[in-house]
């Protein structure tokens, strides 16, 4: 039996175990990933591998396909009535688009992030006991909390007020805040889409420093504009661009290239990468 047909007999479940049989460094195997909007193609052909304990970026001009292709990794885009993806994403060797699959089970093993921080209107503890509660964990809440938050770098400045609204955090804070709602499932990957957009330097290099320590822990992918960001805090570097339709005047993201961070900043093998991280165009 090979890989693909093992992988696919048993649909993931919280009692899922990492198939035997695959390779422990992989996370993630993208093969032939296309992404569809009702009849147009908004992104094709994206084939790469995410590495366990790694921080992978992604970067390219706006529209290129970056975040679609990201909510893919935790079948976000099942949420939208008109997408389709094709191809296979293989998580430890298991098909995540196999129709037996529990799209919720995988939201638990892959955690997001999003670009605006998003608390909940709730206490700063509601907001990292949500998850837990949630999925019947059955561990001690205070731990949980103090955990996650520690693993976020924000304990010394909220364990004073726990009880108090999240929204009273800065906005640096309140996307560590959503880091740790994340962790606090325990995820084995996590997903950030733009996580510093919305954020002054002094936070931002915060959030570099916390991906970077959690790293340790955690797989992690992360969409950038920021290119001097992706080059100071990944380890591997996927590089997308658009193709226009002259006929329509649509434009479908393509995956150019996808190497160590280092070479696809100092030496890409293609044009287009190089135009792009020279500022030549984008």
């Amino acid at each position: 039996m090979s890989p693909e047909s093992a992988a696919t007999t048993e649909p993931i479940t919280a009692q899922s175990p990492v198939p035997e049989f695959a390779e422990p460094s992989v996370v993630f195997d993208v093969r032939e990933l296309d992404v569809y909007y009702g009849g147009f193609r908004a992104v094709r052909d994206v084939n790469l591998e995410v590495h366990q304990h790694e921080i992978t970026a992604f970067i390219g001009p706006s529209g290129c396909g970056k975040s679609t292709v990201l909510r893919c990794f935790d079948r976000m885009n099942d949420l939208i009535e008109s997408a389709r993806v094709e191809g296979k994403i293989l998580y430890h060797g298991v098909d995540l688009y196999d129709p037996r699959i529990d799209p919720v089970e995988v939201r638990k093993r892959i955690g997001m992030v999003f670009q605006k921080p998003n608390p909940f209107p709730k206490s700063i503890y509601d907001n990292i006991a949500f998850g837990p509660r949630l999925s019947g964990n059955k561990g001690n809440l205070d731990d949980i909390v103090e955990q996650a938050l520690r693993r976020a770098a924000l304990w010394d400045e909220v364990k004073d007020r726990l009880k108090k609204s999240a929204m009273g955090l800065s906005g640096g804070q309140q996307q560590r805040l959503c880091i740790a709602r994340a962790i606090a499932v325990e995820p084995e990957v996590i997903l950030m889409d733009e996580p510093c957009s919305a954020l002054d330097p002094i936070a931002t290099a915060r959030i570099e420093d916390l991906m970077q320590e959690l790293k340790s822990d955690y797989t992690i992918l992360i969409v950038t504009h920021n290119m001097q960001q992706a080059a100071r805090v990944s380890d591997r570097t996927a590089f997308f661009t658009t193709e226009v339709n002259s006929e329509s005047d649509t434009r479908t993201g393509v995956l150019v290239e996808f190497d160590s961070t280092d070479k696809i900043f100092s030496a890409p093998f293609d044009e287009r990468t190089e135009n792009y991280i020279t500022g030549r165009f984008g």
